[in-house]
């Protein structure tokens, strides 16, 4: 098992550090050549006609009338949804959660360490206004750095309550949220319960979850719009390469395979990795030991097209263990997989709402491949492993 190593020295004072998180609001489970000869060029006879023009690329055409491209995913979806705002769902991933529901359906997923090395997941949904979105999550409180991600694709972002840290992001002006109970220190801000239900088969706290029939009873309730604000919304959040042309990485020199991505040291309590299949081109997910799958559709196990990982600069926050992330940076350091194949990559994300972007070595930004996106946010110094 190769070993990649990150530990980088952070200038706090040339970025924004973060804050969010504070008092424990719920209790924490115990619980990777010849020479080329020229050839003449013959003069065709006038009675010979002249050889067929060169096929040209395969135009990418939708395969059905009225259908746009998502820009979470670059798939075809329904053009009725094109300036539908994507939803941003905080889902817990103790052991205790499991399983999830609805996360399959989700366009991009993040993990992130919480508190007691624990990670917290958000899924983020383009497509969530649908018949079968009847169980989502479980939904479970905020973490601050969480939000500026959401920003990214101006997102309403859905949360059950939360530590007093998280305060400032929430009660942004700009910020739309949804939250099932008061925050902090009795904030209220996007407060609406009729969002989420409870379900009979869970125990508290973690059986809320939220359902399409809930998201669009808040956005009436609380005036949330549907559509992307201008001002906020940055339509370019990833760049994606041809779906007739992916990106195999090849044309780098530094590429490696891969067949495994193993994240257990940089998240021990979940000991998340993901294995590659060569026949559909995907990165299967793991946790606790096991596929991680959507008990809601059929038990489908999560799998992705493309991988990113960030490294970023942490601190504890309290006696809790409450942690603060710097999400605003400038050349950081990462890495993306797909196709089964990896590079370096540096990162960085310069605004609130700006979007994170990726370069490779060469200060080129990359292109990532057509499907679903897995971006795992690492501490500075964590250690993941790959064969």
């Amino acid at each position: 098992m190769k070993k990649t190593s990150i530990l980088l020295f952070i200038g706090l004072s040339s970025a924004l550090l973060l804050f969010g998180c504070g008092k424990k609001e719920e209790e924490v489970p115990e619980e990777t050549p010849a020479p080329v000869e020229s050839v003449p060029v013959e003069t065709i006879p006038e009675e010979t006609e002249p050889e067929s023009e060169p096929e040209s690329e395969p135009e990418d055409l939708p395969p059905e009338e009225g259908m746009v491209h998502s820009p979470l995913t670059n798939e075809w979806i329904s053009g009725d949804i094109a300036d539908q705002r994507p939803v941003a769902v905080m889902v817990p991933n103790d052991s205790s959660a499991l399983p999830h529901y609805g996360l399959s359906r989700a366009d991009i997923l993040y993990e992130c360490p919480v508190e007691a090395n624990i990670t917290r997941l958000m899924a983020v949904f383009k497509d969530w206004n649908r018949d079968d979105m009847t169980r989502i999550g479980n939904v479970r409180s905020c973490r601050d750095y969480f939000v500026y991600w959401a920003f990214e694709y101006d997102a309403v972002y859905f949360h059950f309550g939360g530590p007093y840290y998280i305060a400032d992001v929430i009660e942004k002006k700009s910020t739309n949220n949804v939250t099932g109970c008061t925050y902090g220190d009795g904030g209220k801000k996007g407060i609406y319960e009729n969002a989420y239900y409870r379900s009979s088969d869970r125990k508290a706290p973690q059986n809320a979850y939220l359902s399409a029939e809930g998201i669009n009873k808040a956005l009436d309730a609380l005036d949330i719009p549907r559509t992307y604000r201008s001002d906020y919304y940055q339509p370019d959040r990833f760049t994606f390469a041809p779906a007739s042309a992916p990106n195999t990485l090849e044309q780098y020199g530094n590429s490696f395979a891969v067949k495994k991505l193993d994240m257990s040291s940089c998240y021990p309590v979940s000991k998340t990795y993901f294995e590659y299949n060569e026949t559909d081109g995907l990165f299967y997910r793991f946790e606790y030991g096991k596929p991680h799958v959507d008990a809601g559709f059929d038990n489908t196990q999560l799998a992705f097209k493309n991988v990113l990982v960030q490294f970023a600069y942490c601190e504890t926050r309290d006696d809790h263990g409450y942690l603060a992330f710097q999400v605003h940076d400038t050349k950081r350091d990462g890495y993306y997989f797909t196709n089964g194949r990896g590079i370096h990559i540096n990162w960085k994300k310069d605004s609130d709402y700006g979007a994170t972007k990726y370069y490779d070595d060469n200060g080129n930004e990359i292109q990532i491949n057509t499907g679903k996106t897995m971006i795992c946010i690492l501490k500075d110094g964590s250690q993941f492993g790959y064969d």
